[in-house]
């Protein structure tokens, strides 16, 4: 039986129970629950909490979890990512205290040697310095609220997560340099160890859920003659489908595009010819 951490709380947790929902698998209806058995589909989860799923899939305790990239990277586990899952994205970057024209503010990563950096991820930010070659005064681990520490006089620069900036910027602070790492949900398993038995199907099936999410299937008819402009504009994940109509010339196309794309694609195919356009949304996949 496959063993599978969950976030049990946070921002992964109910994205990520409703993924695995989508794939097929029983989920908790009471968060209460830490331990959940899917007998039908020979897998176990476990709810635990998102910063230590990585500690425990590196011991070998479960076989595989969903955390953040940041967080995996940053428990030092012995762990690595199997599969990226498109939810939860975020930016990790440093912050400083904005504009002051000041002669000793901090606007580019080198600045920070010799200051004190004030992080929840401690680990990243050590290693992302020593591969920049700047050695900090200090790196301060707090557990949150890493914004407010600059203004308390616990740091000079932070290292967060950012997503709009607004908690900064109320906390008058911008961002600075490139970012430290980009994250977002990732299913993890140990490193080095042998595939456990059912890491296929769960990733295959986690695949089918990301494709269906980002991809729709879109049918129309366009003219023999325009037909290969049409597909020019709708290739395809690798190819369309494409079939004669029974009572004229016409060709009926079927072909997955991106979900992003949709509006943009059915304007171009419409400029060419193509009508009755009709886009339909997939509940699952297998490629």
């Amino acid at each position: 039986m496959l063993r599978i951490a969950v976030p049990n709380k946070g921002a992964l947790s109910g994205p990520a129970s409703e993924m695995l929902r989508e794939a097929g698998y029983r989920q908790r209806r009471d968060t209460r629950e830490l331990v959940l058995a899917d007998p039908e589909n020979d897998v176990e989860f476990f709810f635990l909490r998102p910063r230590d799923v990585a500690v425990y899939v590196g011991t070998g305790t479960v076989d595989v979890g969903i955390t953040g990239r940041d967080l995996m990277l940053d428990s030092g586990a012995d762990a690595v990512e199997h599969l990226g899952l498109g939810f939860a994205r975020s930016t990790f970057r440093y912050a400083a205290p904005a504009g002051s024209g000041a002669t000793d503010q901090v606007t580019e990563i080198a600045d920070i040697a010799g200051r004190r950096v004030a992080s929840s991820y401690t680990t990243l930010v050590a290693q992302h310095l020593a591969k920049q070659g700047v050695e900090p005064a200090a790196i301060v681990h707090l557990d949150g609220a890493v914004e407010s520490s600059v203004r308390l006089g616990v740091a000079d620069v932070i290292a967060d997560v950012v997503e709009t900036g607004t908690t900064l910027r109320a906390a008058g602070l911008e961002v600075f340099g490139e970012p430290i790492l980009r994250s977002e949900a990732v299913l993890i398993r140990q490193s080095d160890a042998e595939k456990p038995a059912g890491l296929d199907v769960l990733t295959r099936r986690l695949e089918g859920v990301i494709t269906a999410r980002e991809y729709v299937l879109m049918d129309y008819v366009v003219p023999a003659a325009q037909l290969e402009q049409a597909v020019a504009i709708t290739p395809g994940k690798e190819s369309p489908t494409v079939s004669a109509q029974h009572h004229s010339d016409a060709r009926a196309v079927r072909v997955m595009v991106p979900r992003s794309e949709t509006n943009r694609i059915m304007d171009a195919l419409y400029d060419v010819g193509a009508r009755a356009i009709i886009v339909t949304s997939i509940h699952a996949s297998r490629l």
